[in-house]
């Protein structure tokens, strides 16, 4: 499957588990929503205090399982590195996050700018490396 493809189904389906790898060599599963921002890179808003961050900062490799809203269907996985992207930086891509997730406009900007400062929100940006799989059955 090519990035672009698996960048379109992204884009239309947006629950998914990221694994991220543990300091023991094991896989750390989070389920998370994400979205895909205007370069083509996987978005995630988590906690700077959640493990996969902390995962992520000693190794950036990780893998995201893109499911559809019904569990059962097709799915498919990316390969990549994550960048951290920590506020003040963060917030105008949480802003768009929310957007393309909700598909609206929150209620009170101001409201949510201040939860994403007490929440300690970062931005997760995954830059697709390969994605999978080609064939189903």
């Amino acid at each position: 499957m090519d990035i672009a493809e698996a960048l379109d189904y992204c884009r239309e389906n947006h629950h998914s588990v990221l694994i991220t790898w543990k300091r023991s060599g094991k896989p750390q599963p989070s389920p998370v929503v994400h979205g895909v921002d205007e370069d083509g890179r996987i978005v995630i808003s988590t906690r700077e205090t959640a493990y996969k961050v902390k995962n992520l900062r000693r190794d950036p490799r990780a893998t995201l399982c893109a499911l559809p809203d019904t569990f059962t269907g097709r799915w498919l996985s990316v390969e990549g590195t994550v960048e951290i992207v920590s506020l003040p930086e963060a917030m105008e891509p949480l802003v768009d996050l929310y957007r393309q997730i909700v598909q609206g406009e929150h209620p009170d900007w101001d409201d949510f700018r201040e939860a994403m400062v007490r929440e300690q929100r970062v931005l997760l940006r995954l830059t697709p490396e390969r994605a999978g799989p080609d064939v189903h059955g």
